[in-house]
């Protein structure tokens, strides 16, 4: 307690170290001595010591974790660690307290998050990077609940909110998933304040006592606010993750970046245009505009998280579509190379030898890709020039659109030749003139849908 004053945010003691200190607030703190000479082995043994046995001997005193190389305690209102050999290369106390107490009023809420708040959040997550003010939001929120009439508790690990005295704690680490479970749904409390999820088991317990109609509210470490709703990826379904979480608010320097709101639609992914195309899509939005800043859906056999960018930022998701490709046909060719032309084509190099494995009898294998993936694909051997641009000279045609094909014909002397098809000068394939002059194509692939669009606009 010593080495604490007003302004002290946590205390590191390190032994050979001089003792050091952060003062000041989330966002805004310096690094500084708090004593004159270093402490050796023996002194962090001895401050140690105390502190375990005061713990022990304290009504505000938990021994929450105690392991062979590491020990967690909660002494009063100090959340303190204690790493020794040959867990830690030497013996180490970390001592963090609160420096600030605030309600909800001091956030200077928007009417439309207060309401939110009020209301409708039943599944939030607080987010942000170690330091920034999470806990505090999370202490203001519990009395904010608490002077709502409603019935809190928290989770936590270890018990370090400041929070009222009807405000239940309990200690995960000193209960299994399981016996939580079952004490939060028989005592039936309107809010549960979920602090430090970690592992997988605290994000299924949460999304439990979720679906099971508790209150949830989560504190979760990130340094965005969309890394948050990324933790639940993959841990449980992409459907189950808009009824888990609703609001997620983003704490930076002690106070709140941004609130984002998230729902599900069956929708046509942004950067896609085929209405075929649509399937379930979690969209994550600025909470407080409602501008629509990323996607989250299934890209063949991946789930991905795609910023809803505009013309100038598209590159990015270019990147993310051609690895997505480049993956899915990694099982047919060795060498693969991607390149994406359109919104709705890319160009798929492989090897000469796996032309026909990719393509399929009668083409069935690139059409259930083609599917899988959401975007046209042709293929081509590797080795021509994947930035060439389409050259040589114009060549008249005539068309008929027929229900089941699209023909192109050409002057016969072109019969075996290649040519290149363009729709608005881009890019689109590249085809062999077959018998006759003719280029023959499937009306209703995505190949055949782009040229019909084409057509229909002139």
């Amino acid at each position: 307690e010593k080495y604490f004053d007003e302004t002290t945010m946590s205390v590191h003691l390190r032994e050979n170290v001089l003792p050091m200190a952060k003062k000041g607030v989330p966002g805004a703190w310096d690094f500084v001595e708090v004593g004159k000479k270093p402490l050796v082995a023996d002194d962090i043994k001895d401050i140690s010591r105390e502190i375990i046995e005061e713990a022990r001997s304290r009504a505000d005193g938990f021994i929450e974790i105690e392991r062979e190389g590491s020990t967690i305690i909660q002494l009063g209102l100090f959340r303190i660690v204690i790493t020794k050999p040959p867990f830690s290369d030497g013996w180490e106390i970390t001592a963090v307290r609160p420096v600030k107490k605030l309600s909800l009023d001091d956030y200077k809420l928007s009417e439309k998050l207060k309401e939110r708040i009020a209301q409708r959040a039943e599944g939030m997550l607080i987010a942000g990077s170690p330091g920034q003010g999470k806990s505090t939001f999370a202490q203001a929120l519990a009395e904010f609940f608490v002077s709502q009439k409603k019935i809190v508790k928290t989770v936590e690990a270890p018990r370090d909110l400041v929070v009222p005295e009807n405000v239940t704690q309990l200690a995960l680490s000193l209960g299994s998933p399981e016996e939580i479970h079952d004490v939060l749904l028989l005592s039936r409390p309107d809010y549960t304040i979920f602090d430090e999820m970690r592992n997988t088991k605290d994000f299924q317990l949460f999304t439990d006592l979720r679906l099971a109609g508790v209150g949830m509210v989560g504190v979760v470490h990130g340094t965005g606010a969309i890394d948050a709703i990324q933790r639940f990826i993959g841990r449980i379904e992409l459907g189950v993750i808009p009824q888990v979480v609703d609001t997620v608010v983003f704490i930076k320097n002690g106070t709140i970046n941004k609130v984002l709101s998230i729902q599900m639609l069956v929708k046509v992914p942004s950067g896609m245009t085929e209405a075929d195309l649509a399937r379930p899509t979690v969209v994550i939005t600025d909470f407080e505009t409602g501008k629509a800043l990323a996607e989250v859906y299934s890209y063949g056999e991946e789930t991905v998280v795609v910023p809803v960018v505009t013309d100038n930022q598209s590159v990015g998701a270019k990147k993310i579509a051609a690895k997505a490709i480049e993956r899915a046909v990694q099982r047919f060719a060795d060498e693969v190379k991607v390149e994406i032309l359109s919104d709705n084509k890319a160009a798929v190099y492989v090897p000469k030898y796996a032309i026909g494995g990719l393509i399929g009898k009668e083409g069935k294998t690139i059409a259930h890709l083609e599917k899988e993936l959401g975007i046209g694909l042709d293929v081509r051997e590797l080795g021509e020039d994947t930035k060439q641009e389409p050259r040589g000279e114009a060549v008249s045609f005539r068309k008929n659109i027929a229900n089941r094909y699209i023909e192109l014909f050409v002057d016969e002397g072109l019969t075996g030749k290649d040519v290149n098809v363009s729709v608005d000068n881009k890019y689109v394939a590249t085809f062999n003139v077959g018998k006759n002059g003719i280029i023959k194509m499937r009306k209703h692939n995505n190949l055949g849908k782009v040229l019909s669009n084409a057509f229909n606009a002139g």
